[in-house]
C-alpha cells in the first residue's frame, strides 16, 4: 500500500525480450493492416494505376499471411484484432478476406480470351476437381489451387459477371478465414464441388456465347 505511482514514469509494455517481440510483430501487424486500407482507398479513387497497385496489394497480402503465422497464438482471428484495437479499416478487411487484388476479384480488361488462356483457366478447374475427388480438405491443400483457379479465371473479359466467380470469391473469403490445418466439413466439401462444377459449365456457355441459353 505504501508504493505510490510516478506519472512521470513511462509505462512499459513489456518487460522481457520474448514480450518486446510479440508487441514488435504486432505493430507490424496493424501496420500492414492500414497500408493495405490506404492502398485500397487510392485505388478506388484512381489515385493509383491498375500496374501500381496489383504488385503493392500482394506484396501486402503476401507479408499479411507471413505476420499471421508469427503471432497466431495471440491473433485468433483478424476480425478480433481489429476490434482489440478498435480499426476502422474496413477496405483492408475485405481485401484480407478475398485474399486476391481487386483487379483479380473484379477483372474485366483481360483482352481477347486466347487458347491459352482457355487451356490453362481449364486445367485450373480440372486440378481443383480432382483435390476434392482425393479428399483433400485443409485450407493448406485448397487455398493454393483455388487462388491459382480465380487468378486465371479472371483474366477473361466478363467474368466479373459470371454467377461462378461470385462463388469462388465466396469460397476464398471462406477458407482464408480458416487456420491452415483446419478442414472443410463433409458438406461444405459437397457445396464446393457442387459451385465448381457449376462454375466450369458456365465458364465454356459463356466462351461460346451461349451464356444467355441457360
Amino acid at each position: 500500500m505504501s508504493a505510490r505511482l510516478n506519472l512521470d514514469e513511462e509505462v512499459r509494455l513489456y518487460s522481457t525480450n520474448a514480450e518486446r517481440e510479440k508487441y514488435g510483430l504486432l505493430a507490424t501487424l496493424f501496420g500492414i493492416i492500414v497500408a493495405l486500407e490506404y492502398l485500397e482507398r487510392a485505388y478506388v479513387r484512381d489515385s493509383i494505376s491498375a500496374s501500381e497497385y496489383s504488385p503493392a496489394c500482394t506484396r501486402l497480402l503476401s507479408q499479411y499471411k507471413t505476420m499471421l503465422k508469427l503471432v497466431n497464438d495471440d491473433v485468433p482471428s483478424i476480425e478480433q484484432f481489429m476490434s482489440r484495437y478498435r480499426m476502422d479499416h474496413p477496405a483492408a478487411l475485405h481485401r484480407i478476406q478475398v485474399g486476391v487484388p481487386a483487379t483479380i476479384e473484379h477483372s474485366s480488361e483481360a483482352g481477347p480470351e486466347t487458347a491459352k488462356w482457355v487451356a490453362e483457366t481449364t486445367q485450373n478447374f480440372i486440378t481443383f476437381v480432382d483435390a476434392l475427388k482425393l479428399r483433400m480438405r485443409a485450407k493448406d491443400q485448397l487455398h493454393p489451387i483455388l487462388q491459382e483457379l480465380v487468378t486465371s479465371y479472371a483474366r477473361f473479359k466478363g467474368s466479373k459477371d459470371w454467377e461462378g466467380r461470385s462463388k469462388m470469391v465466396g469460397w476464398l473469403i471462406t477458407l482464408n478465414g480458416m487456420k491452415a490445418s483446419e478442414e472443410l466439413t463433409e458438406e461444405q466439401a459437397r457445396q464446393l464441388s457442387f459451385d465448381i462444377e457449376h462454375a466450369y459449365s458456365e465458364f465454356f456457355r459463356s466462351l461460346s456465347g451461349k451464356e444467355g441459353d441457360s
